[in-house]
């Protein structure tokens, strides 16, 4: 009789161990929490790379830029809330490292030019804001984490140029995009969080509140249909790369979702909010004009940094700003 080899179960055992290091910061609505055979598309991926021995290669499509809403960020620039999340993406591949020793890459995939126009930001903000990226992830020796942007595949064309080849090239077509929303509930979801951030954001606004929703949910598919095909450009690009989201995703879905920080809700990001340093040392995000009512503002290297809550001292005051 031949022999036969059993298969070699190494690599999806590694790639499950690789999946458990993910799995407390998965940013979901699901409850309760999924084990790791619930991701087989991640694990798949996974595995292809322990088996080859390459280091694990995840695509973020996020970080675009600062919401321009003075309520709920500190500027234009990264902060704090850019500078924690980075440091937190690092740490992750130092310890997959520890697991499988060709360790992780985490490519953030800057979108702000994608839909810089329907958002309402402008793109030298928006190019500010990647530069500024990639200057935190070399002054803070993060050397897993790398930036890729709209620059790295149509160069130096005007942005308006680039915006018009992406969509056309690769967003979905409307009418089907309005047929999801209507029978897909996390489609339907994502719709209804765009739209909630749309409003929130639009500064100047001249007409009624029911006005400027029904102008952000018209704005709102156009920045799925932009996302959709960021995300179809992305896989081109790097097609055997493990998606995260910056979005909830449920157990399943063939992008993972990732929390960055501690935030009231799932949606929560760093380029939505200010960083608010703990008494405990912890972090969270919450919106500027809260922050600032719970803690004084710190600055780093001349700009706003993040807001710091003091300690309860029996009543003693504290300035409202301090520069370190």
């Amino acid at each position: 009789m031949p022999l036969t080899t059993a298969p070699d179960t190494r690599p999806k055992t590694t790639a499950v161990r690789i999946l458990n290091l993910l799995l407390p910061h998965h940013r979901t609505t699901d409850k309760p929490r999924a084990t790791a055979e619930a991701f087989p598309h991640q694990l798949r991926r996974i595995t292809d790379f322990v088996r080859e021995g390459a280091p694990v290669l995840f695509t973020l499509p996020g970080f675009p830029c600062k919401s321009p809403n003075p309520a709920k960020t500190l500027g234009h620039l990264p902060d704090m809330g850019e500078r924690l999340s980075l440091t937190f993406l690092d740490r992750l591949c130092t310890e997959i490292e520890r697991i499988h020793p060709p360790g992780a890459r985490v490519v953030i995939c800057s979108d702000g030019h994608v839909f810089g126009d329907l958002i309402r930001v402008p793109d030298h903000h928006i190019d500010a804001y990647s530069d500024e990226l990639r200057v935190l992830i070399r002054q803070s020796e993060l050397p897993h984490l790398s930036v890729f942007d709209l620059r790295d595949v149509l160069g130096d064309l005007p942005h308006d140029t680039k915006r018009a080849h992406v969509h056309d090239r690769y967003a979905p077509t409307l009418d089907g995009l309005r047929a999801e929303v209507r029978t897909h509930a996390p489609t339907l979801a994502l719709y209804r969080g765009i739209t909630r951030f749309l409003v929130e954001d639009t500064a100047g606004f001249r007409g009624t509140r029911s006005a400027l929703q029904r102008e952000c949910r018209g704005r709102a598919y156009g920045v799925i249909q932009r996302s959709r095909a960021w995300g179809a450009l992305i896989a081109e690009h790097h097609p055997h790369a493990v998606r995260l989201s910056i979005h909830p995703q449920p157990a399943g879905a063939a992008k993972f979702g990732i929390r960055l920080l501690d935030a009231p809700d799932a949606w929560t990001t760093p380029w939505h909010s200010a960083a608010l340093h703990e008494p405990d040392g912890t972090w969270s995000l919450v919106p500027r004009a809260r922050a600032q009512h719970l803690g004084r503002l710190v600055h780093r290297d001349g700009r706003p940094s993040h807001f710091e809550r003091a300690r309860d001292t029996g009543g003693q005051r504290f300035p409202a700003t301090v520069r370190r």
